[in-house]
């Protein structure tokens, strides 16, 4: 009896080392639950952290050393990846290597020797005013729903927001009478962005015409979005995006023109007015304000108005 006791113990050891973690889905949940990042977040975590995946093979994490992770980056140049893309696969790499250290799966952490690349500041693309001007008014009759395709429009650059905030706004977070918006930018964090005029007009009407119809073509299901897709469900992020890249095409801007240059052109249009750096970072909703510098480095032609007024020689 006792020699079958044994054999049994000895049988739910092995079976116990043959359950393996998934430290990777673990991850995702961390990142989700523990440090509460936007869901856009968490999925391009996981894209880059299955491309590690598949370069492991299989090996034991435990078992890497700082040589080998310096042969991943390699292959990551290998397949010609943007060095904004390899940057971003370091950053991951860290973050995924400090929560096993976290979880006492690792003791020491070999990831953070990996130096960051090195990028050059990429300057965001603006449009002109007039421009700008352009491409709010080119939706047009023979357009479905000309009328929403404005308001997002109006949207994006009255407020500066993203693609997903859009998005993700609700009919409770829209406050036409009070002139402001509500908006749930990365991680949860919450701003108030005022509207403007044209763009309260814009909403209202189409509020008022165009998404009753497109609630009923939803049929039983309700959303509480504002922007409503043809079928009256909440208008993805990558149909914003082509719905942008469309009407860009027609007004014959640069293809390169997307919901972020909209964004882009309401911070550098603000600070070029006049606006202060901290209170157009709150607007975008910047936990850093190094981010939002990046916009005095785009519109000179302030700095040329200050030199010209201010400088004994100008």
């Amino acid at each position: 009896m006792s020699i079958l006791r044994h054999k049994l113990k000895r049988k739910i050891k092995k079976t116990r080392r043959k359950v393996s973690r998934d430290l990777f889905t673990e991850f995702e949940s961390y990142l989700r639950n523990e440090c509460h990042l936007a869901e856009n977040s968490v999925m391009a975590y996981r894209g880059d952290l299955l491309r590690f995946q598949a370069w492991l093979k299989g090996r034991p994490l435990k078992s890497l050393n700082i040589r080998q992770l310096g042969g991943y980056v390699a292959t990551l140049k290998k397949q010609k990846l943007a060095p904004s893309s390899i940057a971003r696969n370091i950053v991951s790499l860290k973050v995924f290597f400090r929560f096993l250290q976290l979880e006492n799966v690792i003791t020491k952490n070999v990831a953070e020797l990996l130096g960051s690349q090195k990028l050059w500041q990429r300057i965001p693309h603006v449009m002109t005013i007039g421009m700008v001007e352009k491409l709010l008014d080119a939706p047009c009759k023979k357009d479905t729903y000309p009328i929403r395709d404005k308001a997002l429009l109006e949207l994006l650059y009255a407020t500066g927001c993203r693609a997903s905030e859009v998005s993700d706004l609700t009919l409770g977070n829209l406050h036409l009478e009070s002139a402001y918006c509500l908006y749930q930018g990365k991680g949860g964090k919450q701003r108030l962005v005022p509207l403007a005029p044209r763009a309260i007009q814009t909403l209202q009407e189409y509020l008022t015409t165009e998404r009753p119809m497109l609630v009923e073509c939803a049929g039983s299901f309700e959303s509480a979005r504002v922007i409503l897709s043809r079928r009256g469900r909440p208008l993805r992020r990558e149909a914003i995006w082509e719905m942008v890249k469309k009407y860009a095409a027609r007004i014959g801007a640069p293809p390169d023109i997307s919901p972020h240059s909209l964004r882009h052109s309401f911070a550098t249009h603000m600070l070029a007015g006049g606006a202060d750096l901290r209170q157009v970072q709150e607007l975008l909703g910047h936990a850093s304000i190094a981010t939002t510098q990046i916009y005095t480095h785009v519109d000179q032609t302030r700095l040329k108005k200050i030199h010209k007024e201010f400088h004994p020689r100008a």
